[in-house]
């Protein structure tokens, strides 16, 4: 992943302390900004690949800031850091303009991992339309014809499954969290408590992987999933 620049605005010091040397040990850059009316005008004036905001903000709360951003234009990518998790407090997060939340406590890896995802999408968008074709390897999938295939043999695949792939194949080489594949290929923006990932993943990779010698979808123990060229399941 390329180095992102950052804007961290929290107001509990020792936590934007924390997160901004986790993210320069991480390879980036991050700016610190302790109340809602400094990181407006940070927001604003830097040239930030992502915004992380804490919701419960002194002198302008995050919301407002977010709205306040969005009606002036900028479009920088938020992800909302709050210790309200229920689902409408996701909702107001994220119809107020923000792109991304991520309840309270939360692991910083999932969190550098979203970071990344708003950066490369806001790279994606800066350089123009999202591909329409994903190769791994051996592993091809077309967006535009929904065809599939590995080593020029074609899978078929259920739309779910075609989904699931091609999100994980966006992201080929970096770990894919539950929470990640529930919001964008489920759409649900809270754990519903069922194994559905599991099963889905499962029929995909006996799909994809059965009959040939290199595994291409790996679990990462912990953390989620991987599609990557060569290894072990």
């Amino acid at each position: 992943m390329p180095e992102m620049r950052l804007l961290i605005i929290e107001d509990d010091r020792e936590a934007a302390s924390y997160l901004s040397k986790a993210f320069r040990e991480a390879g980036h850059v991050a700016d610190l900004a302790h109340d809602g009316l400094d990181g407006y005008a940070m927001a604003r004036e830097g040239d930030y690949d992502v915004l992380v905001v804490d919701r419960m903000l002194p002198k302008l709360d995050g919301l407002s800031l977010i709205r306040s951003l969005r009606e002036q234009e900028v479009g920088t990518p938020v992800l909302i850091l709050s210790a309200l998790g229920q689902v409408d407090d996701r909702v107001k997060g994220l119809r107020a303009g923000g792109d991304d939340y991520l309840p309270k406590p939360y692991a910083f890896s999932e969190l550098l991992a979203r970071s990344e995802v708003l950066a490369r999408r806001r790279g994606s968008a800066s350089a123009g339309a999202e591909p329409t074709a994903y190769r791994v390897g051996d592993l091809e999938l077309d967006r535009l014809s929904h065809r599939v295939t590995r080593a020029g043999q074609e899978i078929v695949l259920q739309p779910r499954e075609f989904r699931l792939l091609e999100y994980l194949m966006r992201h080929a080489g970096q770990v894919v969290t539950r929470t990640m594949l529930l919001e964008h290929v489920w759409d649900y923006h809270f754990d519903p408590q069922t194994n559905v990932i599991d099963v889905h993943v499962s029929r995909l990779r006996a799909k994809i992987d059965k009959g040939f010698e290199r595994a291409m979808i790996h679990t990462v123990r912990g953390a989620g999933y991987m599609v990557r060229a060569g290894g072990e399941a």
